[in-house]
């Protein structure tokens, strides 16, 4: 692409102050080159302080929204005219899908067909090199695909769905849309499933970074049944780095499976931490975190294996992790350590009365 004119310049990121889009939305404009426009309706796990360095930064345009509201993301596209719209905007947490769907359902599914359904009145209009470079890039999970066996092959793009929660599910529904918008209108779509991230700006309700604020505040660190469920593990660095790397070279209507060929079982994630910490942190007591080591109920519906075969994206797109698992676990210790404060922020009510002040409910 030139970079002739500003829909050139422009992406849309929804969803863009929550753990992955946040990180993602860094890593766009420090790539350079481009105007973000953020829209994200900060929910609780949606978090401005996360994109605190950027308050200065013209290329960065926050907008708190909906991506169900479909005035709104038109005024934004007629707007700021962008180049690609990425997709981050979801519910995410397994366990709150179990206990209130409703709210993953209208985000996911409803959303996500609102959000395209603009974007197809947008793409239509536009003209020449402008509608054949444009993209809607779907960020999605490794979780539609199910659970594993022990001996099992890794997930491909060609894997059958098969969800096994209310979360997963609808992603699962999200994805299929986006695949359907680009084989019935030719909307030029591409869908991206990661394994599990981890590393900074990350709630504190996900494993890794549980595991360390319980820990630091002397809490039993919960693991769920035996703690032998498996999970791939992706530092969200290298994440965001594919997800460009797809935005500029993926082919319209394909899906690129993204993985850090790390599997660990829960409780090897869990004794990691407490070891790192054990040394960066040491407890008061002499004890050893995993002192702190609690096996809870697990939960409903747990999948057992997720393993993802990431051999599409590096031979076609080129793309490789950069940062093994021992590397980027040891670097997002040490950002929570180094970054308490937004912690603790996140974790309190103080937070959530900011945005209703500053905000309200729109």
């Amino acid at each position: 692409m030139s970079d002739t004119t500003k829909s050139e310049n422009t992406i849309i990121v929804t969803g863009g102050a929550g753990f992955i889009g946040a990180n993602f939305v860094h890593a766009a404009l420090k790539a350079g080159g481009s105007t973000v426009v953020n829209l994200d309706k900060l929910t609780y796990a949606g978090n401005l302080e996360s994109l605190a360095a950027l308050a200065d930064d013209p290329r960065h345009i926050f907008v708190k929204g909906d991506i169900g509201d479909r005035q709104l993301v038109a005024e934004l596209l007629e707007t700021h005219r962008p180049a690609a719209i990425v997709n981050f905007a979801a519910e995410s947490h397994v366990d709150r899908s179990i206990s209130a769907p409703d709210d993953f359902i209208q985000t996911n599914v409803v959303g996500t067909f609102n959000l395209l359904q603009e974007a197809r009145n947008y793409w239509q209009n536009l003209q020449g090199e402008k509608r054949s470079d444009f993209r809607f890039l779907h960020v999605s999970t490794d979780e539609v695909y199910g659970s594993l066996g022990d001996d099992d092959p890794p997930f491909s793009e060609t894997t059958a769905y098969a969800p096994n929660s209310p979360y997963s599910a609808s992603k699962a529904a999200s994805d299929h849309l986006a695949r359907a918008f680009f084989h019935t209108y030719g909307l030029p779509t591409l869908t991206t499933n990661c394994s599990n991230n981890y590393g900074p700006y990350q709630f504190p309700e996900k494993l890794i970074p549980l595991v360390i604020h319980n820990a630091l505040a002397e809490k039993p660190i919960p693991v769920y049944g035996d703690g032998a469920n498996i999970r791939d593990w992706l530092y969200v660095t290298d994440h965001c780095r594919a997800i460009l790397d797809v935005l500029a070279k993926g082919i319209p209507g394909s899906v690129y499976n993204i993985g850090g060929r790390s599997e660990k079982t829960n409780l090897d994630v869990v004794h990691t931490l407490c070891s790192i910490l054990d040394e960066l942190a040491p407890r008061g007591n002499g004890q050893g975190y995993d002192q702190l080591i609690t096996f809870v109920t697990d939960r409903p519906g747990h999948d057992r294996r997720y393993a993802i075969d990431a051999a599409k994206i590096e031979a076609e797109i080129g793309w490789q992790p950069e940062e093994t698992f021992e590397s980027g676990i040891r670097k997002t210790v040490q950002w929570y350590l180094d970054h308490s404060e937004w912690v603790a922020n996140v974790t309190s009510g103080a937070y959530r009365d900011w945005i209703e002040t500053n905000y309200g409910g729109r």
